[in-house]
Formats: structure tokens, C-alpha cells, sequence
């Protein structure tokens, strides 16, 4: 395994108990990570947060939204302790927002928490860049199975056959035909791929 993943695999898959499914807004269908999760995988790495890891809020301000909302923004520097290492990382930045005045049903509401989670955000960008929950932002792991990976099997030796007869009867260009599929040899065609292939060299042989 290679090493500099160490950090990576130890933390890129938050248990199911850390999850909870959004069933609405535009990241519907989507996980909601509990940020108590990712301050608990960062101290089971680091140590003690202060010690082994830790975080400056260098920045926060506002910016106007639509329709009178307005949005609060912050900017964090994350730095840990590697192992065996008495000096503290380079900074891990990470911008962070949450919706300081919203609009809802009964008209605009100021929240008084949108500093936290606008940090808390921060955070979880910051954590991001070294893999914190990496399964979950990149749709591989739903809380209790990892999605299904593209199938990767290829034609067998007598659809190879079949389609290099074809290529030769219909006179096409096996380069260009290679090059079409993104594949270095008709043995590389994904067998997903055959039927299609198939047709296409059958059309040509029909024109």
C-alpha cells in the first residue's frame, strides 16, 4: 500500500452511525457527515486537538445574497503533527459559508449560529484535502456498502476474433476503431461495448 495514503485510508470511511441521509434541497439523495465524527477520526490520528492537530479561524465576513438574504463566510488554517514530527504542518486552508439571514415562509430570519457552522464547514474542506470522509464526497460509500464499481470485463478471444474479421471485411480502420473505443488492442473492448461494436462494423458493411 502505498504510504502516503496511510492518513487517507485511516479516515476516508465515516461509520453508518456518522451519516444521515438529506431528503431534500439540492443535495438530496446526499450524506450528511456529523462534524463530531471528523474532530474524533482527526484525534484518533493526531492526538488532542491543540496538540496534535489544530485550527486558526483567519477570517470571517459577509457577503450579500438574493432577495435581502445574506450569507456569512470563514476561512480556516488546519495544521497537524505527523508522526515522530515535533513541527506543526503547513496550513490546510478551507473556506467555509452558511446563511446568515434566510429567507423563509414567514420572511427573512437571522441565524446566530451561522459563524459556527460557517466554520464548521471550514473545517470539513480543510479536512477534506487529507481525505477526512473521502468515501462519502466521492459517492463511493453510502453508510453500509460501497457503490458498484464499473464492471472492467473484457470481450473473449473469439469476440476479439470476430471483430477483427469484421474490421478486415468491411475494410475499416482498426486504428481508428481503437482509438473510438479507447482501447490499445480489440482484446481491451469492454464486453459491455461488444454489441455495439458489433453493429457499427455490420452498418459500414451495409453502405
Amino acid at each position: 500500500m502505498n504510504e502516503n495514503l496511510h492518513l487517507w485510508n485511516a479516515v476516508k470511511q465515516p461509520p453508518k452511525s456518522a451519516l444521515k441521509s438529506i431528503n431534500a434541497g439540492r443535495l438530496k439523495g446526499k450524506s450528511d457527515i456529523n462534524p463530531q465524527w471528523r474532530l474524533q477520526a482527526m484525534t484518533e490520528q493526531f492526538g488532542p486537538c491543540g496538540s496534535g492537530w489544530k485550527y486558526t479561524i483567519d477570517r470571517l465576513w459577509t457577503e450579500p445574497g438574493t432577495d435581502g438574504q445574506v450569507c456569512a463566510f470563514a476561512l480556516v488554517s488546519l495544521y497537524y503533527k505527523g508522526v515522530g514530527l515535533d513541527e506543526w504542518s503547513e496550513a490546510v486552508q478551507g473556506i467555509g459559508g452558511s446563511m446568515l439571514i434566510e429567507q423563509e415562509s414567514k420572511g427573512l430570519h437571522t441565524s446566530d449560529e451561522a459563524y459556527k457552522m460557517a466554520v464548521t464547514d471550514a473545517l470539513s474542506v480543510a479536512m477534506k484535502a487529507l481525505g477526512v470522509a473521502a468515501d462519502i464526497y466521492a459517492g463511493k460509500w453510502d453508510g453500509s456498502k460501497y457503490a458498484e464499481e464499473p464492471s472492467k470485463e473484457t470481450v473473449n478471444e473469439d469476440q476479439a476474433v470476430t471483430l477483427a474479421a469484421l474490421i478486415e471485411e468491411v475494410k475499416a480502420d482498426g486504428a481508428k476503431f481503437s482509438e473510438f473505443f479507447g482501447i490499445s488492442r480489440l482484446g481491451d473492448l469492454p464486453a459491455s461495448e461488444y454489441k455495439r461494436a458489433v453493429a457499427m462494423l455490420e452498418a459500414k458493411r451495409g453502405r
